[in-house]
C-alpha cells in the first residue's frame, strides 16, 4: 500500500490525468468543427432537396394532374388557416425564419401556443388560489389571473424574439468577414453563386448560423431561375443588419447593372465600421453597468480589508 502511494506513482497518476485532459481540449475543437459542418450539410442538402422537389411538382403540374393525400397535402391545410389569420400568420412565418425555425407548421404551432398557454397558466394560477388557505380579494384574484393570462400569452413571443436578437448578433458579428472573402473570390473571377457556397463551407467552423444561411441562399441561386427572389428571402431571413444590407446592394447591383465587386467593397467598409461602431458602444456602456457590482461587492470587501485590522487592534487594546 506504501508503495503504492509513494511520490512517484502520485506525479506519474498526475502527469498521465493532465496529459489526458489536453488531449482531451486539444482534440475537442476540431470535433466540434466537424459537427458543424455535418450540421451545415445537412441543412444545405434538405433545402436543395426542397427546392428539388418544388420545381419537380412544378413541372408535374403543367402535365395530367393527380390528386393524392400525402403529407404535403397536410401541410397545405395548415398554410390554408395560416392564411386565414391574415397579417399575423405572414409576421409570424417571417420571424420563424428569422429564427431559424424551418418547420413549416411552427408558425401554427407558435399561434395556439399563443392562445392556449395563457388559458393554461390561469388554470394553474386558479389552482393554487383554490389551494390556499388565505382568502384573496377579488381583485388580487382577477391581477393575479390576469397576470398569468399576460404571461402565458407574451412568453412565446419573448423567447422567440431572444432567439431573432441571438442569431442576428451572431450573423453580424461574422459576416464582415465573411464579405471580405467573398470580395477576394469575386475578383478572383468566381460567380456569385460558387462564391457564396464556397465561402458558406468556410466559415461553418466559425459561425453555423451564417454558414446554413449562406448555405441556403446559394442552394436557392443555383436551384430557382430568380437570383432577386433569392436575396430577398435571404433578406427577410436574416431580419436586419450588414447581412440585409448586402442582399439589398446585391439587388440593386443587378437591376441597375453596377458592379458586384464594387457594391461589395463599400459593403465591406460598411460593416466593419458598424462593427467596430458596436464595439465602441459597448465599452462606452460598460462604466455605469460596473457601478452598481462595485458598489456592492468591491467596495464593501476593501472597506474591510483596509479598516479590519485598525478595528481588531482597537478591540484588542480595550
Amino acid at each position: 500500500m506504501e508503495e503504492l502511494l509513494s511520490t512517484t506513482n502520485i506525479v506519474t497518476f498526475v502527469l498521465s490525468l493532465l496529459a489526458a485532459v489536453s488531449f482531451i481540449a486539444f482534440t475537442l475543437p476540431f470535433l466540434n468543427r466537424e459537427q458543424k459542418k455535418e450540421r451545415f450539410r445537412s441543412v444545405i442538402e434538405k433545402k436543395r432537396k426542397a427546392l428539388f422537389e418544388q420545381s419537380k411538382e412544378q413541372m408535374g403540374a403543367r402535365g395530367k394532374a393527380v390528386q393524392q393525400t400525402s403529407a404535403r397535402d397536410t401541410l397545405a391545410t395548415f398554410f390554408k388557416v395560416q392564411n386565414l389569420l391574415g397579417e399575423m400568420g405572414d409576421k409570424v412565418r417571417i420571424q420563424m425564419l428569422q429564427a431559424g425555425i424551418r418547420n413549416p407548421t411552427a408558425p401554427l404551432k407558435f399561434i395556439i401556443a399563443r392562445f392556449v398557454l395563457p388559458t393554461v397558466l390561469m388554470g394553474i394560477a386558479m389552482l393554487f388560489i383554490a389551494k390556499g388557505d388565505k382568502e384573496l380579494s377579488n381583485t388580487m384574484t382577477l391581477a393575479i389571473l390576469g397576470g398569468s393570462a399576460f404571461f402565458g400569452y407574451k412568453l412565446p413571443g419573448l423567447m422567440l424574439k431572444n432567439q431573432i436578437q441571438k442569431r442576428m448578433q451572431e450573423i453580424n458579428l461574422n459576416f464582415p468577414d465573411a464579405l471580405d472573402m467573398m470580395l477576394i473570390c469575386v475578383q478572383g473571377g468566381i460567380g456569385l453563386e460558387q462564391t457564396v457556397h464556397r465561402i458558406a463551407e468556410e466559415v461553418a467552423e466559425n459561425s453555423e448560423t451564417l454558414a446554413e444561411e449562406l448555405g441556403i441562399l446559394s442552394a436557392e441561386m443555383a436551384m430557382l431561375n430568380d437570383r432577386r427572389a433569392a436575396l430577398q428571402d435571404f433578406a427577410k431571413r436574416v431580419g436586419s443588419g450588414a447581412a440585409r444590407s448586402f442582399a439589398t446592394a446585391l439587388i440593386q447591383a443587378e437591376q441597375y447593372g453596377t458592379s458586384v465587386s464594387q457594391a461589395m467593397r463599400v459593403m465591406a467598409d460598411e460593416s466593419r465600421e458598424m462593427r467596430m461602431a458596436t464595439a465602441e458602444q459597448k465599452a462606452a456602456s460598460l462604466p455605469p453597468k460596473l457601478t452598481v457590482p462595485m458598489i456592492a461587492f468591491f467596495l464593501p470587501v476593501l472597506f474591510i480589508i483596509i479598516l479590519g485590522p485598525t478595528i481588531l487592534k482597537f478591540l484588542a487594546s480595550r
